[in-house]
């Protein structure tokens, strides 16, 4: 069975025609002001009308308000919320229920311990990803870096809930990463720019055609 794939930071109409045609399952738009692929909720919903049926979308947010998540999620057909901050196993059950949405929780990786987290995410979200851990300076996003983290952390390892495998990966290097993880679906942000926050869909194509090829062990 192939991978589902996630391409995330999509800002233009291009990026997500290229990722719909590729064959990815999942287009991510982030709500998240620092970031350099992030979309107001106008054009978000811009792209999501544009989104293929069966393609679905995921909203990307930093430690959100309620009051953000409300605003965006009243505007844009979002199928999925990612949290990706510091929000805690009980603001991610609060999101989900307030919400009546799924979630999927960023688990930043750098070490064996980060992992200890994980039960308890796993018991308030519906879908976990493991990123990179972001290096510790200020400009420094919570991820979207390009960095990758040891893979081996997470050979023969199972997860009470479904997962992604995120951080550094590029059409180079994703099939290792899946060989090395078992990893069923993969996200990929930086790895298809060809310039800080825009996507080249000759990258998304090239990325996709290699995601879904990939053989896990």
């Amino acid at each position: 069975m192939p991978l589902d794939v996630k391409i995330c930071g999509v800002t233009t109409p291009e990026a997500v025609e290229a990722a719909a045609a590729g064959g990815a399952r999942y287009v991510g738009l982030v709500f998240y002001p620092p970031s350099p692929r992030a979309v107001s909720p106008e054009l978000g919903w811009q792209l999501a009308r544009r989104v293929r049926t069966g393609v679905r979308v995921v909203g990307l947010f930093v430690e959100p308000t309620d009051d953000e998540l409300q605003d965006v999620v009243g505007r844009v057909p979002l199928d999925l919320i990612q949290l990706h901050g510091d929000e805690s196993p009980a603001r991610v059950a609060e999101v989900r229920a307030a919400l009546s949405m799924p979630v999927m929780k960023a688990i930043r990786v750098a070490e064996a311990a980060d992992l200890a987290a994980v039960p308890a995410y796993a018991d308030a979200a519906d879908r976990l990803l493991f990123d990179a851990k972001p290096p510790k300076n200020v400009t420094a996003l919570p991820g979207g870096n390009g960095l990758t983290f040891d893979w081996t952390l997470l050979a023969g390892r199972t997860w009470p809930k479904p997962w992604m495998l995120s951080g550094g990966l590029d059409a180079g290097n994703v099939a290792e990463a899946v060989r090395m993880t078992g990893a069923r679906a993969v996200d990929v942000s930086s790895g298809v720019e060809d310039r800080p926050g825009h996507k080249d869909p000759e990258r998304i194509r090239a990325f996709l055609a290699a995601a879904l090829s990939a053989e896990p062990v």
